[in-house]
């Protein structure tokens, strides 16, 4: 294996890892509050169409002429890339609140609850939110496994990353019978948005024609050069934040059912304001 296929591997089995947290959550919160049979019968069925999904798309963006092909996952790997590095950033600036799975498990047991009891059958209710709630957080992952293994032809190696990223996942949450909430989420995807865009920047440029020093070693540049930017972006908001005299030092944690993520970030005469 060589070494960008380690790092495709690395990328998909982080950010497979961030989205099954966050699926867990969901699952753990309708399971242990409504039953268990309804709400996994939803987040298998959930785990089948993305598999599908994969399955179906998987020959046809490999047999697209490589430059083509290249362009447009690298296309969409920046798109998803700068995604999860836009709001990384602002996590680790103190802009935009922290994700907590604690925080979301309760607001997800609350909704449970609140939606009144449950009988002996099907539970339509927990069904729906696990098989929605999976097959949402799961859409990208899909997404990130065609783009990448598509590209190096190496789909059954993201396939295989983005399985042993679920199964670890699955096995913490039945081993602790609790939502993953010291899981370093935030940090995990601030390192998937690096590699990601890295790996966007890179075959972009491929496809396009550019042609980068070393080939593939030119991503031992890319990546640790991404990752300082997106440093230096989170510190200068920081810094704004400092100087304004409000405290962004410590960021607050957001679960579900908190207030929306912040949609834009703007200076009016040096003052941070966040859009929501």
């Amino acid at each position: 294996m060589s070494g960008a296929d380690l790092a495709l591997a690395i990328s998909v089995f982080l950010a497979c890892a961030v989205e099954a947290v966050e699926a867990l959550t969901i699952v753990l919160a309708l399971g242990t509050t409504r039953g268990w049979r309804s709400a996994l019968a939803g987040a298998g069925a959930a785990v089948v169409a993305l598999a599908a999904l994969v399955a179906a798309l998987g020959p046809v963006l490999t047999s697209l002429p490589l430059d083509v092909l290249r362009v447009i996952i690298g296309g969409l790997l920046l798109l998803f890339g700068l995604q999860w590095l836009r709001k990384a950033i602002l996590r680790w600036a103190g802009v935009k609140q922290m994700h907590d799975e604690l925080l979301a498990f309760q607001a997800e047991s609350r909704a449970a609850r609140a939606h009144g009891a449950t009988g002996s059958g099907f539970d339509g209710y927990s069904f729906s939110v696990c098989f929605q709630g999976v097959l949402l957080e799961g859409l990208e992952v899909a997404f990130i496994v065609l783009s990448v293994g598509a590209n190096q032809h190496r789909l059954p190696l993201a396939a295989a990353a983005a399985g042993a990223a679920i199964v670890v996942v699955v096995a913490a949450g039945v081993a602790l019978r609790a939502p993953l909430a010291r899981v370093p989420e935030n940090t995990l995807k601030l390192l998937v948005g690096v590699m990601l865009t890295s790996f966007g920047m890179f075959w972009s440029g491929e496809g396009a024609g550019a042609s980068w020093p070393g080939g593939e070693v030119a991503l031992a540049a890319i990546v640790p050069g991404v990752f300082l930017c997106a440093w230096a972006m989170a510190h200068r908001l920081r810094r704004i934040g400092g100087a304004d005299g409000g405290d962004r030092g410590g960021a607050q944690r957001l679960g579900a059912g908190d207030a929306p993520d912040a949609g834009a970030v703007a200076t009016d005469s040096g003052r941070l304001t966040v859009t929501r």
